[in-house]
């Protein structure tokens, strides 16, 4: 869903970011998705102007969805925007507090193509600990 602001440019693959709704208790923080390789950048908020967390291998990437209407014998990834990675999109439905894991026998297949995809589309060279550039505030 588009946003209301111009997107912003993505530091890892130059497509459009989107801005997430902002929260009205958050410390006027906007977060930033990137709807082709899935990074995010939180501007503003408590501690940062910008961060820009790095790169993720799959198995660690995506936490499992949940929400009632999935099947509880398939294990989804919760992607971005309240999908998942394969695109089902169920009122109320979150990421959990457990990794999805791809390699699970349950694990859903389309989730497990498309977060193959996605990962092939970050570049090696930001793939790095350092490769993605947070800037702090200045006291």
């Amino acid at each position: 869903e588009a946003c209301e602001y111009p997107p912003v440019e993505c530091d890892v693959c130059g497509r459009p970011m989107w801005r997430w709704p902002v929260q009205p208790a958050a410390p006027q923080e906007e977060i930033w998705s990137c709807s082709w390789c899935h990074a995010v950048t939180h501007v503003g908020g408590k501690w940062f102007e910008v961060s820009r967390p790095p790169y993720l291998p799959v198995g660690t990437r995506w936490e499992r969805a949940v929400a009632d209407g999935l099947p509880a014998d398939v294990s989804h990834a919760f992607g971005v925007f309240g999908r998942t990675l394969c695109g089902i999109q169920i009122a109320g439905m979150s990421p959990s507090d457990h990794w999805w894991l791809p390699e699970r026998e349950n694990a859903c297949s389309a989730c497990r193509e498309a977060a193959g995809v996605i990962d092939d589309r970050w570049p090696q060279e930001m793939r790095g600990e350092d490769a993605r550039v947070s800037v702090a505030r200045r006291l």
